[in-house]
């Protein structure tokens, strides 16, 4: 049912809500011995709530288990609003407790309503596809062990083993854009198509890797430099897009476009993106003031200016060590 061997890591946190898609793979893993702790976020907008909250401190006591507990209690709630105070929660504990890794339950239903709406703004290949079985976020990987698996195969499971589940009845509600798409277009298309939908998507994941034509890369503490062995806009604002998310970030296609016509630009005050010729430089934005000796350095090895302050700030052996793998790579 889930991903074979795709979890490597040993300190794993399962972001849970005690619902149909979480609390089966909370059983999931367990059978198939794979070590995690919980974490839950209350967002005190549905009474059921408090029943889930109990729910999995009963699994996490009977488990043994380490569990989480957050409460959002923002003014103005929303997707947007749901998601940024549910990852900065994961993203702190991670940090505080060493967790190697975030296990997530999102599964087909929701990659097939991902892709209808992405399909709906106008977005590219990546754009479309957006979950990955396996990938990055700042210091550490992010598993969906079950992007192939329906929701009605987890049901199955869960009623055929008697494992206690709570059903959202707001889902039923086409409040938010995704319900709207939920239960009017990628519920009855995915229940009718799954197969052809999985082996699709499984196709469309193939062309990607196909067109990641990085040559080398540096890494330099949360700098990165890629070379590609050709000069297509389209593939760098692939990669821009997909390292971006590693930050916690993502963009809009205006923003994209604009990355392709700037070629220089500094994302939510944040990151710095430089693209030269076939090489992407990328970095946390630092505007620190520099030392006319660096912004010399810098200049003769031509190094993008919206790099420089990051780079101003590193170790001087960790730059001396960048600048060799700088102009090897050119």
């Amino acid at each position: 049912m889930i991903e074979q061997n795709l979890i490597k890591t040993n300190k794993n946190l399962l972001a849970f809500s005690a619902g149909v898609d979480s609390s089966a793979l909370f059983f999931i893993l367990m059978n198939n011995n794979i070590e995690f702790d919980i974490a839950i976020v209350d967002y005190n907008i549905r009474a059921q709530s408090k029943e889930e909250v109990k729910y999995a401190k009963q699994l996490a006591k009977k488990y043994d288990k380490k569990i989480y507990l957050s409460s959002c209690k923002e003014d103005k709630f929303s997707e947007k609003v749901a998601r940024d105070f549910r990852y900065n929660f994961f993203d702190n504990i991670i940090f505080e407790h060493n967790y190697e890794s975030l296990i997530t339950a999102h599964q087909l239903n929701d990659k097939l309503e991902w892709f209808l709406m992405q399909l709906g703004k106008g977005a590219g290949l990546v754009e479309l596809l957006g979950m990955d079985f396996e990938s990055k976020r700042k210091d550490y990987i992010v598993y969906k062990p079950l992007l192939n698996t329906s929701k009605d195969t987890l049901l199955e499971y869960l009623n055929k083993n008697k494992y206690k589940y709570f059903v959202d009845e707001t889902n039923n509600q086409n409040i938010y854009k995704r319900n709207k798409i939920r239960n009017n277009f990628a519920n009855d298309f995915l229940n009718e198509f799954e197969n052809g939908i999985k082996k699709s998507f499984e196709y469309l994941q193939n062309d990607i890797n196909s067109l990641n034509s990085i040559n080398e890369i540096i890494n330099c503490d949360d700098l990165s430099v890629a070379k590609f062995d050709t000069i297509d806009m389209n593939i760098f604002i692939r990669y821009v897009d997909q390292k971006l998310k590693e930050f916690g970030l993502i963009i809009s296609s205006s923003t994209r476009a604009e990355i392709i016509r700037q070629k220089s630009i500094v994302i939510s005050n944040k990151i710095s993106i430089d693209i030269v010729e076939n090489l992407i430089y990328m970095s946390p934005w630092d505007n620190s003031i520099m030392s006319k000796k660096f912004k010399e350095i810098c200049r003769i090895n031509k190094i993008p200016k919206n790099i420089r302050g990051y780079l101003f700030n590193i170790d001087k052996i960790e730059f001396d060590i960048f600048l060799k793998s700088l102009n090897k790579l050119k």
